[in-house]
């Protein structure tokens, strides 16, 4: 019997794609069975060996923590294997005492990148594994740590375990961005949204020049919102969710540091204007709030020397009831006298020596003979800086 041949040629076809699909099918086969074998293979060369003895620090070693960055501890342990001969990576977990691990406070690589089978660990972090485990600012308590062993999948935990007994800082292992004071006692009063903010002058320090009325309450926060984290001074102790009181109404420098709880409070009872060419002081600055202190409508003259006008002036802070003193002046150690195109940084105020000379700002020539306006602006949110505005001729 003879097949038409459209049909024949289908029925070609059709024995084709049978016989693809048979091939593919054998052919996809093998190649599953050979990626099961690679991945079993690859697996088998990530195994590594446990790590057998921890080294340092002793078990129960007691630390009690410093606030100095460059205060560490040590932790080192016998070397892993891994089964290809390669590189081991190393963790260092931490606990609280009584955890199994399985779900660890605290892990950090090993130095080198977790290459090397010790790590250096700063009392900064073990002072914020200390808060992770429970522990409060000062407070005493134990961790327990180990080592973890891997080639970045699969660890294998240390066969032994470590207990440490720390101290913790009186500072705070989460220091805030931004501190404020509020209360009764405070110039913004109890109105949080008029909270007055601090400087931050370094990494958990701030500093505020602010009036304190006595007998009120007042405290710090790190936000101006109901859910803002409140601090307290406890004599010169920094501490959380509290009120403070100071026994007298007055200006105060006060300077918070987190990473060590200390609160040191200055009394500033007067700021002046020097003039180094008569050796005296023009005129008092009073505190007019917001951390300025400004006197208004001054009468200001330079001195009339033989090689021509001189104008060169700083200020001196009185502090600690008017037993020491504080000086602020330029940064630079002569100036020029200012004009419309001198930048803003002119006027910028640093801590300087009593020195009659050095570190004066020049005024600026209008200033002779006039009346002006003169002020002292210690806010957060610029550099500590001073203003001599003209207002009027004498």
């Amino acid at each position: 019997m003879k097949l038409h041949k459209s049909k024949a040629v289908n029925f070609q076809k059709d024995k084709i794609m049978k016989t693809l699909v048979v091939k593919s099918t054998i052919f996809l086969s093998f190649l599953f069975a050979l990626m099961s074998c690679v991945n079993d293979d690859t697996l088998e060369h990530l195994k590594v060996t446990t790590v057998k003895t921890l080294y340092a620090p002793d078990n129960n070693k007691a630390v009690k923590l410093e606030s100095s960055a460059s205060a560490n501890i040590l932790f080192e342990w016998e070397q892993a294997k891994a089964e290809d001969g390669g590189l081991v990576m190393y963790e260092v977990a931490f606990d609280v005492e009584g955890g199994d691990f399985s779900k660890p406070i605290y892990k950090l690589t090993s130095d080198n990148n977790g290459t090397y089978n010790y790590a250096t660990v700063t009392h900064k972090t073990l002072n914020k594994i200390g808060a992770l485990a429970g522990l409060n600012s000062s407070e005493t308590g134990n961790i327990i740590w180990t080592v973890f062993s891997s080639k970045g999948v699969n660890e294998v935990k240390a066969e032994e375990v470590r207990t440490m007994t720390i101290t913790r800082l009186a500072g705070f292992a989460e220091v805030p961005t931004d501190v404020y004071v509020t209360g009764e006692g405070s110039e913004g009063g109890a109105d949080l949204s008029k909270a007055i903010k601090f400087k931050a002058v370094a990494n958990g320090e701030f500093e505020i020049y602010t009036k304190l009325t006595a007998g009120k309450k007042y405290h710090f926060a790190d936000g101006t919102n109901a859910a803002a984290k409140t601090y307290f001074a406890d004599g010169e102790v920094l501490k959380e969710n509290g009120e403070s009181t100071v026994a007298k109404t007055g200006v105060y420098r006060i300077n918070l540091d987190f990473t060590t709880g200390a609160v040191v409070y200055t009394e500033i009872s007067k700021m002046e204007i020097f003039f180094a060419p008569t050796n005296s002081y023009l005129f008092e600055l009073p505190y007019v709030g917001q951390g300025v202190w400004k006197a208004a409508s001054q009468p200001i003259t330079f001195k009339q020397e033989g090689w021509g006008r001189d104008e060169r002036y700083k200020f001196r802070m009185t502090v600690k009831e008017g037993t020491e003193f504080e000086w602020f002046g330029s940064v630079n150690g002569d100036n020029s006298r200012p004009n419309n195109s001198t930048p803003e940084s002119f006027w910028y105020m640093v801590p300087v020596s009593g020195d009659q000379w050095n570190n004066c700002f020049k005024f600026a020539g209008e200033i002779d003979n006039s009346l002006s306006d003169v002020s002292v602006v210690f806010q957060a949110d610029n550099s500590y800086t001073h203003i001599i505005k003209k207002v009027g001729d004498q």
